[in-house]
């Protein structure tokens, strides 16, 4: 009698039973994707998918199988012809990098290689090694420094402030927790901060009036004056400063703080220096520029983005610690399933031990391949060349009346509007607000808004390696068609 009934069952498998069909599907896909990006500035920037498409994403959940072929004419029918549109030359909206082909292909091969960067001793995990060693090089850092790889600028920030609030919690945070500090702490960065960092401060348990936004100056970089006045106020009344936030390239506007300042601020009061460094860290790199983010290097902690002006595909963002030891410290944990050996697979250096994750995607070679394939010099100039065409996109608004430059063009965001005679700032608010909506509707281009200093504008952001100067002519062109067009609907 057979013991053991099941294995008289077929065993199955994820793979094809004919690989030669699954061969055929890929070179039409690879072929699709090639056409795809070739032909993108002819498309559509942005459109409304229709009631059917969406009704699509509606289905049931499947339970039985489908040839690959039907899938993938469902994702070509129903995904890829409405994107979200950053990797079109005309996509301004939110600051995102437009990703590239070779990095694409990257992902490709990471997700079939399929490796777990939590560690161990195999290829994946020191070529995420080398690639966060590159990084540190790119902004100055020491060559002891740590960083890891990490989702985006959120997460990134997260990790920098986590290491502070434990460096300078004056307990043992991890074994005793936030309740255990003596003395509350507290962090500062400009009242132009990312939101991320709000976040951040609630998840640490600080909550969110740990974080004092400091008002900025004219130029919206964080006022030093203000900055030390807020931190003596907090000593005196029972808190412990702990940290200062460095902004190198705000989100609404591009503002880069005084970040020299900063670290002189931070060295004399005892803070931990961290930059959030999403937006402009990489400035670092760009020849023409760079000086714009001097004293990034001196930073404790650094947060950056390679999926923004590396031009990394989705997720791709990088958390980057002067002092190593504190930053494990911060989160290394070893149980018995995850210990070293002197030898084989577990004898690798564990990279969960500096973030959250202990399953990591193996985010490292989609940077790594375009870094090889293009240089980081050539990765340096297209910094300077959007920087180049934020600037000329400023003075075609300051050089055409019907516009108004809202906020002063640092880097590569540009804050305006379309003016409107005698209207009040609600009406001038819904005046701009349709001619950004009209854009997006017409496929012409996607804008974002904001409001800088109380005032709504219209903000274009600049981080697209397919954007051309007679993109932002066009910009200018089509605003003032619609603006026209608006008007002349409006009552008198």
């Amino acid at each position: 009698m057979d013991i053991f009934p099941e294995a008289t069952n077929a065993e199955e498998t994820l793979d094809p039973p004919d690989w030669a069909d699954v061969g055929a599907l890929s070179h039409r896909i690879l072929d699709d994707a090639i056409a795809y990006l070739e032909d993108v500035r002819n498309r559509p920037v942005w459109r409304e998918m229709p009631a059917e498409v969406r009704a699509f994403f509606g289905a049931p959940l499947p339970r039985s199988p489908a040839p690959a072929a039907d899938v993938y004419d469902d994702v070509a029918r129903n995904v890829m012809p409405y994107p979200m549109g950053n990797i079109h030359p005309r996509f301004w909206s939110w600051y995102m990098g437009s990703s590239n082909f070779t990095g694409a292909l990257g992902d490709f091969l990471a997700a079939i290689q399929g490796s777990n960067l939590g560690g161990g001793n195999h290829a994946a995990a020191l070529m995420d090694s080398q690639v966060v060693n590159w990084m540190k090089e790119m902004v100055g850092f020491p060559a002891s420094a740590s960083g890891t790889l990490v989702s985006g600028g959120s997460m990134a920030n997260i990790i920098g402030l986590t290491v502070a609030r434990n460096v300078k919690a004056g307990v043992d945070v991890r074994e005793r927790g936030v309740g255990a500090m003596p003395k509350p702490l507290r962090y500062y960065a400009s009242d132009q901060v990312h939101s991320c960092h709000r976040k951040a401060v609630e998840a640490l348990g600080l909550g969110n009036q740990a974080l004092r936004r400091i008002q900025t100056d004219a130029g919206l970089r964080i006022d030093i004056a203000a900055l030390k006045a807020a931190i003596a106020e907090d000593r005196e009344a029972g808190f412990r400063p702990a940290c200062v936030i460095g902004t190198a390239g705000t989100v609404n506007a591009g503002a880069v703080d005084d970040l020299r300042a900063l670290a002189s601020v931070a060295a004399e009061e005892d803070l931990w220096f961290h930059v959030d460094g999403c937006i402009g860290a990489l400035i670092a790199i760009a020849p023409k520029n760079r000086s714009l983010v001097a004293g990034i290097e001196q930073a404790d902690s650094i947060a950056l983005d390679p999926h923004k002006w590396l031009h990394a595909p989705f997720e791709a963002g990088c958390a980057l610690v002067r002092d190593a030891s504190q930053h494990r410290n911060t989160f290394a944990v070893t149980p018995e399933y995850l210990e070293s050996t002197p030898r084989g697979l577990a004898s690798g250096e564990w990279l969960h031990d500096y973030g959250l994750q202990t399953s990591r995607g193996f985010r490292a070679l989609k940077i790594w391949m375009a870094l090889k394939e293009h240089g980081v010099e050539k990765f340096g100039r297209l910094i300077d060349q959007n920087i180049a065409q934020a600037r000329h996109l400023t003075r075609l608004i300051e050089a055409e009346p019907a516009l108004e430059l809202m906020a002063p063009s640092t880097i590569n965001i540009v804050c305006f509007r379309h003016r409107l005679d005698g209207a009040s700032e609600e009406k001038l608010k819904a005046f701009n607000t349709e001619i950004m909506l009209r854009l997006q509707e017409e496929g012409i281009a996607a804008l974002s808004d904001t409001t800088v200093q109380g005032r709504h504008c219209l903000r274009v952001a600049i981080a697209n390696h397919r954007t051309r100067r007679s993109d932002l002519n066009l910009l200018v062109t089509e605003m003032l068609r619609l603006g026209r067009e608006i008007e002349a609907a409006i009552p008198v």
